[in-house]
């Protein structure tokens, strides 16, 4: 087939997707806000006639005892709770098995997600698992291939960045082939959901700029694709704002309590953005460095997405211009081009303001070419995306962020 043809054959693709989106359950999650809404999880989970639960997490998060004010509150509700804190960075096939066989082992009854993105996919993706024994993590990979309601879910974010708590993805390392398994379906979207910021006040700087880019990334690339709807179009424009006004706020001074709330709900508007508009090739190579490399995802995405932008070039300048005024980067002498490339400046600016580096120095010569594969393997045609890239593409593309 020529490319001119897979093009068109990719963006019918997104297209029938986008039709059959509308259909889909689109509720959000009934969420716990506010300084202390964690304690409030016990007796919220006790009223739903919950008594077994299964807490996935993370061994640092334990580590730092964030979660023993929680496990008090369980214990005087009277609820039992067991614990799977063996969740990796990026968390693997065997992590999930591992988490499966937990909760069954111990007739649970609901799961508490406590952490960043990793603890979540975990969770999602075990509790997928529990419903669906017969089918493998790998089987499940792609769109809506789980179809059963997964068991009570609560999602509690440490960290402003994933937005897993509100999205109906989960992405798993396959440690054989070091590559990345993204599952998509809307019965992994979590049913509740707490936002508490005095979660977040104890992240190191470089985790807070790394998150927060993580959210701006899933905001950016919901806004700039073709699978917009109102709805996805006002979260991505308020998570922009947020996000801006915020990380930097609260990379410099992690106590600022105001910073931590408006980020934890930027990265859940930015969540709720993408969940439905989807991401672009910034994800799709980004989620391949890190099943090559153990990249961390939110650090991949900060580098990766002013080289996308750069590519997509004209084809983005319109949205990213909006967003820039959105900002307050622009004025009203400056043309289009210009205001979408000072949206991508900003990004820039942002990422050298708390740190973060402009280039990776792992990336191996030899790797480049299953990068490559992986990458489009995952953005086509699923990513609606402002411009489809090919092998060359997003070769160039790769070569741009290698020092």
């Amino acid at each position: 087939m020529c490319w001119f043809m897979k093009k068109c054959w990719y963006r019918v693709c997104q297209k029938t997707l986008k039709f059959a989106m509308r259909f889909m359950n689109w509720k959000e999650p009934e969420l716990l806000e506010g300084e202390g809404a964690v304690l409030k999880l016990p007796e919220f989970i006790k009223n739903k006639g919950i008594n077994r639960v299964l807490v996935v997490t993370d061994k640092g998060l334990m580590g730092l005892h964030l979660l023993d004010p929680m496990f008090n509150k369980l214990k005087e509700q009277e609820i039992e709770y067991f614990i799977y804190d063996g969740v990796q960075p990026n968390p693997t096939i065997p992590n999930i098995e591992e988490c499966k066989e937990m909760y069954l082992k111990n007739n649970c009854e609901g799961i508490i997600a406590f952490g960043g993105g990793s603890p979540m996919d975990c969770a999602k993706a075990a509790g997928a698992r529990v419903v669906k024994p017969r089918q493998s993590v790998r089987k499940m990979r792609g769109y809506l291939k789980v179809g059963k309601k997964l068991p009570p879910f609560f999602a509690v974010p440490t960290t402003a960045g994933t937005g897993s708590e509100i999205t109906l993805a989960a992405v798993v390392t396959d440690p054989e082939t070091h590559e990345k398994n993204a599952i998509a379906d809307p019965c992994l979207r979590p049913k509740y959901a707490v936002l508490d910021p005095a979660l977040t006040v104890g992240l190191p700087p470089h985790i807070t700029s790394t998150t927060g880019m993580d959210a701006y990334t899933h905001a950016v690339e919901a806004y700039i694709g073709k699978s917009n709807v109102k709805s996805t179009i006002r979260y991505a424009e308020d998570a922009t704002k947020l996000i801006h006004e915020n990380l930097e706020k609260a990379y410099n001074n992690g106590k600022d309590m105001e910073a931590r709330a408006n980020m934890l709900k930027g990265s859940y508007y930015a969540g709720a953005a993408f969940t439905r508009a989807f991401v672009g090739y910034v994800h799709a190579i980004a989620h391949n460095l890190g099943g090559m490399y153990n990249t961390p995802h939110g650090l991949a995405n900060a580098v990766i997405l002013p080289y996308v932008l750069d590519w997509y070039g004209p084809a983005a300048y319109p949205r990213l211009a909006k967003l820039a005024d959105i900002i307050g980067i622009t004025n009203e002498n400056m043309s289009v081009e210009e205001k979408g490339k000072a949206f991508i400046e900003e990004i820039r600016r942002m990422n050298k303001a708390m740190n973060i580096p402009d280039k990776f120095d792992f990336i191996k010569e030899e790797d480049i070419p299953t990068l490559v594969q992986r990458a489009l393997k995952e953005g086509n045609p699923g990513y609606p995306v402002p411009k489809i890239m090919n092998k060359k593409d997003c070769e160039s593309v790769i070569r741009s962020i290698m020092k």
